[in-house]
């Protein structure tokens, strides 16, 4: 390692956000590079003021009290004051070698400070249709400049870096993959207690048996295409196969977010199965694991996808994955999923009904999947983070 010590400040405003995906991976990645990195400095960049909360983003990131790391508040009214404002004024009056933010920067920032940019994925040039315009027109200005103002950009699979080329014609050696993961909650395997599983049942108004869907409910996610397959399901079987309970379809995501899919409920009451769809709303990160380990299916339905975590998150709990058939997804879950075409809502169906009825192939998905997840792991990922921001 270069014995030259840096100062590295990473933008941890996501964390507390219940943003799932990208504060996940802002989470533990930051979390674990801080473990294994005592030599470089490191500042954490946040617009949180709250005594008490800065202290609880210490513990969580276990570096309360560590001598290489300092939790940095930085006050703004909104976003877009933080970028033209706040973070500039900052890195202007103190010596940051390097800064790990993610999609879009300030426009004004030291020559000296060397930008690791997080792109999770390029949904909004995939399928520009599925948000809307003011959003599109914002990235569309900004994401281009970011991209050849970074000094390196951090993608989390080879698909979303081969996307950042196609769409953006940035050079290939410009792009480094540090893979996501899962935290090491799911990997804490405990039997659920009788106690437990009321417990969560009540709190989350969860059936006996469901079909499980989990991530955020945008209109690239396809949940009303999932709602159809899972409605023509419920007509074929009416109940659950082998247990006789009725067929329920839990969807976990914020209903109430700015890009919820409006398509959804009025899939649901075309289908009239108001009384067959559950949504749990955010689930605590500590009963996350064993609501997935209640399913009795995870699906994952999802037009584009720069990754996708919660296909490991399944398998680690010994549940079966149906999958959408694309590139992203078949790169994490290789063998350990069964897959499906995201347009076709038979194909879906026919798919779930497979793993209803078929058990043998439902052992195997669940054992490929358990093997699956020897590939990725937190740890290793901040290894080669730690290492782009040496090189920096």
């Amino acid at each position: 390692m270069n014995n030259i010590r840096k100062t590295i400040a990473i933008d941890i405003r996501l964390l507390g956000r219940k943003r799932t995906g990208d504060e996940m991976v802002f989470f533990h990645l930051t979390k674990e590079v801080l473990k294994i990195d005592r030599h470089n400095q490191y500042r954490l960049l946040t617009d949180e003021t709250d005594t008490e909360k800065l202290r609880g983003l210490a513990v969580r990131l276990e570096c309360l009290g560590q001598h290489n790391v300092e939790i940095v508040s930085l006050p703004s009214n909104n976003r877009f004051a933080w970028n033209l404002f706040t973070l500039p004024r900052y890195l202007f009056f103190h010596q940051i070698d390097v800064l790990h933010t993610q999609y879009i920067l300030p426009f004004l920032i030291p020559r000296r400070t060397k930008i690791a940019l997080h792109i999770h994925d390029v949904s909004f040039r995939a399928y520009p249709e599925l948000i809307g315009w003011s959003d599109r027109f914002f990235l569309a200005l900004l994401i281009g400049r970011s991209l050849r103002r970074a000094t390196c950009i951090i993608a989390p699979s080879s698909f979303t870096k081969d996307e950042i080329i196609a769409y953006y014609s940035i050079r290939a050696d410009k792009i480094a993959v540090v893979p996501n993961a899962i935290g090491e909650e799911f990997l804490r395997v405990a039997p659920l207690t009788e106690q437990d599983t009321v417990r969560l049942r009540e709190k989350y108004h969860l059936p006996e048996h469901f079909i499980l869907s989990l991530g955020t409910l945008q209109p690239r996610k396809n949940i009303p295409f999932l709602i159809g397959a899972f409605a023509k399901l419920e007509e074929r079987f009416r109940t659950t196969p082998a247990t006789g309970a009725p067929l329920t379809l839990v969807l976990v995501g914020n209903r109430n977010a700015h890009h919820t899919d409006t398509a959804i409920d009025r899939s649901i009451a075309e289908h009239h199965i108001e009384n067959a769809v559950v949504f749990t709303g955010f689930i605590d990160h500590d009963d996350l694991p064993s609501v997935i380990r209640l399913a009795d299916i995870f699906v994952f339905p999802s037009l584009y996808e720069g990754f996708g975590i919660p296909l490991l998150e399944a398998m680690s709990q010994g549940v079966a994955v149906a999958a959408s058939d694309i590139p992203s997804l078949r790169s994490v879950a290789d063998d350990g999923a069964l897959y499906f075409d995201p347009t076709n809502i038979a194909n879906c169906e026919e798919k779930l009904y497979t793993l209803f009825i078929d058990s043998e192939q439902k052992k195997r998905l669940i054992q490929r999947g358990y093997n699956r997840l020897r590939f990725f792991s937190w740890e290793k990922s901040a290894r080669l983070l730690r290492d782009i921001y040496t090189k920096l």
